[in-house]
């Protein structure tokens, strides 16, 4: 994890290359080869030697310091702050400031008000003085982006906590939301999976409205300390806005005449939901913001901080914590061991590593222990499907969802496991649930089924990122690809996601990428899927793919795509090259039949001259997504599993029969 720094201007990375340049990038093939077989070799080494003696890999999972922010705020209000893990944690919140005085939301990027709130407040907290010069270009600057006011909901439900902001002044999301059935709008199974984990204990917080007030004010952080929340024009009635608006003004109303019995029945409805998913490391979803939340729930109901529920839940999030030193301290929003287990075997596969490798028999062995068996809250739109799918996370049996499993039965059909029957029956529940879990328009989404209601997004209480779950092409593709790799390509299930990812072509040729950097990342997904499934490479959107990105290849010969590419067009496709992104662009070029082509070669090239001694890649940059444009994710072993990937596939289509050294064993 490295200190924010600005990126190049929209455009700069596609400047035309002169002839000179494009010679002196561009390697003969036979060097490009010795280049990637040691790049290989180097990065096999290093994945092997990162492998847990369980047969897990899992890198860290870096976010912004809104997860560090809210850790302290989340342990002020229990009471259980720690000077070192104050210490620590500020520490790691002042080195990620930018020079303007704000905080980003990813590397490079610009300031974000409700991060920089955040981390403001927490700076506070942690003995910070507002008269410190970090600390007043910070509220200077938040000033500027209009105060406390402008920010997002969660970030002002944090400073009503502590007396910062009035609860009255907040978006009403009663409780009694619990008792909707599913088929009424607005029930909280129409929320995504993250979102309806966070808001029904916020719905609890919510009704009950504490406050741990605090010695001093955040008022610097106003645009006027007398007026912090100026009365705003209401969108007009006609509008879906102004229809929203007036819904949140009738819940204010009518939390003051709500039945006392109704709502005390209500909250303890949410406090026995909360409780039920509980997973058995304590945690709640194997995510930060539902886990925070819970426990501050449960905790003012009554909940002593030594009952098992609780206790188990503190412990959980102190395992979201990685310290790179001593007196560091990082918070990760999650864990991704499935994901990344099952990325790396799958490198390791193409590398060349033998099936019956026992890094991968090993892997492989914790993955199928990992398989989930009992249903979850996906089950209440497909109540009569067996379970059988994966998550993300090291527990979360609550929340499998279709990408990991697509991933994971991928990784599996890699290894030659000496229980073919076990892992046959894994495959077999895996690919019946996921099959059961697409969404009526035949298609997936990453949890649940038919996740697709537009109303969720367009409450006032939701503007802290995407909550709701549709299908999307990353997913998608993955799982045509896993179809087409178990032999079913010619399957009705697999052709129907083949003819609307046919439909989901962006006019420019790529896709978009809903779970990674994007356009760049929806393109590497979908073109191998669509191959693997019996495209073949002469296909128009398989050459409309290649030529866009042939069209965005950086002048060094790598690719990259900057997080502002979902909102600003002049980013798509455009950024400075990442280990990552030029793996996932290789990796269509490669499945579209373009190997030993211009393009291949100077991203191997590329990839091969970046690559560091220890085998892996330096990547600052974010190229994993949390929400489009809200949250980001720094995927820290994607640097070595997708460049790993890529070159050993390259290697495989330029020396068929080509296996890994001994080297590497």
């Amino acid at each position: 994890m490295t200190e924010t720094q600005q990126d190049p201007s929209p455009g700069s990375a596609h400047t035309p290359t002169s002839a000179g340049n494009a010679d002196g990038a561009q390697a003969s093939l036979s060097g490009s080869l010795l280049a990637a077989e040691r790049a290989v070799q180097r990065a096999t080494g290093h994945l092997l030697k990162r492998q847990h003696a369980e047969g897990w890999w899992k890198g860290d999972l870096e976010s912004n310091v809104t997860m560090d922010a809210e850790d302290l705020l989340f342990r002020q209000f229990l009471g259980i702050s720690d000077e070192r893990l104050t210490a620590a944690s500020a520490r790691w919140i002042r080195s990620q400031q930018c020079e303007d005085g704000s905080w980003p939301t990813f590397h490079g990027g610009p300031g974000d008000l409700s991060t920089t709130i955040e981390a403001y407040a927490a700076l506070r907290l942690a003995g910070d003085s507002p008269q410190a010069e970090h600390m007043a270009q910070a509220a200077e600057w938040v000033r500027a982006q209009g105060g406390v006011a402008s920010s997002r909901v969660f970030t002002r439900i944090w400073l009503a906590l502590f007396g910062w902001w009035r609860w009255d002044d907040l978006p009403e999301m009663p409780p009694e939301v619990i008792y909707l059935p599913k088929w009424m709008p607005l029930n909280i199974y129409s929320f995504g999976c993250w979102a309806r984990q966070t808001i029904v204990p916020l719905t609890v917080v919510g009704a009950l409205r504490p406050c741990r007030p605090q010695p001093f004010t955040l008022d610097e952080l106003h645009v006027d300390p007398d007026d912090p929340n100026p009365r705003q024009c209401k969108a007009p009635l006609t509008s879906w806005d102004g229809v929203f608006e007036r819904l949140d003004r009738m819940l204010h109303g009518y939390r003051r005449v709500s039945p006392r019995r109704l709502r005390r029945a209500a909250v303890n409805a949410c406090a026995r939901w909360i409780i039920e998913r509980q997973e058995a490391d304590g945690c709640w979803g194997g995510i930060q913001p539902p886990a925070v939340y819970s426990v501050i729930a449960l905790h003012l109901l009554g909940y002593g901080l030594e009952h098992p529920v609780l206790k188990a839940g503190i412990e959980s999030l102190n395992r979201f914590v990685v310290w790179p030193d001593e007196g560091v301290r990082i918070v990760e929003a999650c864990q991704s061991p499935v994901w990344d287990t099952c990325l790396a075997t799958i490198a390791l596969a193409d590398a060349g590593l033998p099936a019956d490798h026992p890094a991968l028999v090993k892997a492989a062995d914790w993955m199928l222990a990992k398989q989930i068996a009992r249903p979850g809250d996906w089950a209440v739109q497909r109540p009569g499907l067996a379970p059988g799918g994966w998550a993300f996370e090291f527990h979360n049996d609550n929340y499998p969802d279709i990408d990991d499993t697509a991933e994971v039965v991928l990784a599996l059909n890699r290894v030659a496991h000496p229980e073919t029957a076990r892992v046959t029956a894994a495959v077999e529940k895996a690919v019946r649930w996921t099959i059961g879990m697409r969404s009526k328009n035949g298609v997936w989404g990453a949890f649940d089924a038919d996740n697709t209601s537009p109303f969720p997004n367009r409450l006032p209480f939701s503007d802290f990122g995407e909550v709701i779950d549709p299908p999307s092409a990353d997913v998608t593709a993955h799982v045509v690809e896993m179809l087409a790799a178990l032999g079913l390509a010619s399957d009705g299930h697999a052709r129907r996601g083949i003819d609307w990812l046919l439909a989901e072509q962006e006019p420019s040729g790529a896709w978009f990428g809903r779970w990674g950097v994007n356009y760049v990342y929806g393109t590497g997904s979908v073109v191998p899927a669509l191959t693997a499934a019996g495209l073949p490479a002469t296909h128009p959107a398989i050459r409309r793919a290649v030529a866009w990105l042939v069209s965005v290849q950086n002048p060094d010969g790598g690719w990259g795509e900057d997080l502002r590419s979902y909102t600003q067009t002049d980013w798509i496709g455009n950024g400075p090259s990442t280990a990552s992104q030029t793996a996932w662009a290789l990796l269509a070029l490669l499945a579209a039949g373009e190997g030993g082509g211009e393009p291949v070669e100077r991203g191997v090239h590329w990839l091969a001259e970046t690559q560091l001694e220890d085998g892996s890649w330096d990547e600052p940059q974010f190229t994993g997504t949390g929400f489009p444009g809200d949250f980001s994710i720094n995927y820290h072993l994607y640097r070595t599993v997708f460049p790993l990937t890529a070159l050993g596939r390259y290697l495989r289509q330029s020396q068929p029969g080509r296996h890994a050294s001994t080297s590497t064993e």
